[in-house]
């Protein structure tokens, strides 16, 4: 059964307590004082009701809706804990020089304008489009495939509503890149089923010898996983859960890989045991010591591949949080994940968690730029080894090591 309800209730616990604290400092100067709260609560909460009528099937949410309706909530649901987390610092900070309620006032505006400023700053960085490399030297990598050119996208989050001119720039990176196989490592629909229809029109040209092969994230899985995989195979492309294929490339097999993901055990559209992730059965037709990519949307699924002899491990999922300092190696998803940013090796394996190509719910993005990742692959005597510009090891995270192009509208 879907459990939207549940989000609700989540959505207005989160809200009531800020709504306290804001009440408690604005009130006063409100017409109507208190009883003027509740009605402004209501408003911020009312594109609630358009988002729940489209994930009940009712309706499918227009560009319009999302970016004048959604948008605003979601930045709502980010700037009212913040907004009265000021307050409260405010009112603890004048309590000693008896101006506790000027004091929160005054700090809820300077909040505002920090967010204000960081939200111009954020909304910029989605603008602009990274084109990243990733050279892996690996000894054991057949001969016919030293050189070859793997492009990652991720985290596309496509919609009605996402800029056309940088779905238009993310297809020209992939096609300048020249790439022997496309990879889509999850996410491609915002978060309803219809969502594959702006994302065929954008991408489903794109084409590789190799062939286009995509994967699910949580957010397909919400939308509909069976409607979301038809529609990316009617594109033509490889739609891999739970399963692998050879390929091959100069004379040279290998296995690519593609895990189901986590959210198939249930989210706020219930459980989708199609695909919940099995790391075993992904594996189980690759032959002992095959070099094998693998595309696994969550990065938590890629030390079960590692264990199992995977090469590399391509994923997405995190956003580097959409806000990360790169040099620290740090992002807003470090505090909650291990495996947050960046590259990792464990062994002879090695983990990629691309930021995404583009955003999600807000359009936000600081450090942690729309990124096309293109990954090639060397023969070397060192096992295992990334080449580029000095990288520093950084606690088994490295960073992109063979440089970056950048391009903005």
């Amino acid at each position: 059964m879907p459990r939207w309800w549940n989000v609700v209730a989540i959505l207005l616990t989160w809200n009531a307590v800020p709504w306290l604290v804001l009440g408690g400092l604005f009130s006063p100067m409100l017409p109507g004082g208190w009883r003027a709260i509740p009605a402004l609560a209501l408003v911020v909460l009312l594109p609630l009701w358009a988002l729940l009528r489209g994930f009940g099937g009712n309706a499918y949410p227009s560009a319009a809706t999302r970016v004048w309706l959604l948008r605003p909530f979601w930045y709502a649901q980010l700037f009212l804990p913040l907004l009265a987390a000021g307050g409260l610092l405010g009112l603890i900070g004048g309590l000693p020089f008896g101006s506790a309620m000027e004091a929160g006032r005054w700090a809820v505006a300077a909040v505002a304008g920090v967010l204000v400023i960081g939200a111009l700053w954020g909304y910029a960085g989605t603008r602009r489009l990274v084109v990243s490399s990733l050279d892996v030297s690996f000894a054991d990598l057949p001969q016919g495939l030293d050189g070859i050119r793997i492009v990652q996208l991720s985290d596309l989050h496509v919609g009605p509503h996402t800029s056309r001119h940088h779905l238009a720039r993310i297809a020209a990176a992939v096609r300048a890149a020249e790439p022997d196989l496309i990879a889509i490592t999850g996410d491609q629909v915002d978060d309803f089923a219809r969502d594959v229809e702006p994302l065929g029109k954008a991408l489903g040209e794109l084409s590789a010898p190799l062939g286009v092969i995509a994967i699910a994230g949580n957010h397909d899985v919400y939308a509909g996983w069976s409607a979301v995989r038809r529609g990316m195979e009617k594109l033509g492309w490889t739609v891999l859960v739970n399963d692998a294929l050879p390929l091959e490339l100069n004379g040279a097999r290998f296995w690519v890989a593609g895990t189901g993901d986590p959210a198939g055990h249930g989210g706020p559209t219930g459980a989708d045991p199609s695909v919940v992730p099995d790391v075993a059965r992904t594996l189980a037709s690759v032959p002992a010591g095959a070099f094998t990519l693998a595309l696994a949307h969550n990065p938590s699924l890629w030390p079960a591949l590692a264990a199992r002899g995977v090469a590399v491990t391509l994923s997405g999922h995190t956003h580097h949080g959409q806000l990360a300092i790169p040099r620290l190696g740090w992002s807003m998803a470090s505090p909650f994940l291990e495996l947050a940013m960046g590259v990792h090796r464990r062994g002879d394996s090695v983990l990629y968690i691309n930021p995404g190509t583009n955003f999600w719910g807000i359009p936000f993005r600081i450090g942690a730029l729309p990124e096309v990742t293109v990954v090639t692959l060397h023969r070397s005597a060192v096992t295992a080894s990334l080449a580029g510009n000095a990288c520093a090891d950084k606690g088994g995270l490295w960073g992109i090591c063979a440089g970056s192009a950048n391009a903005s509208d």
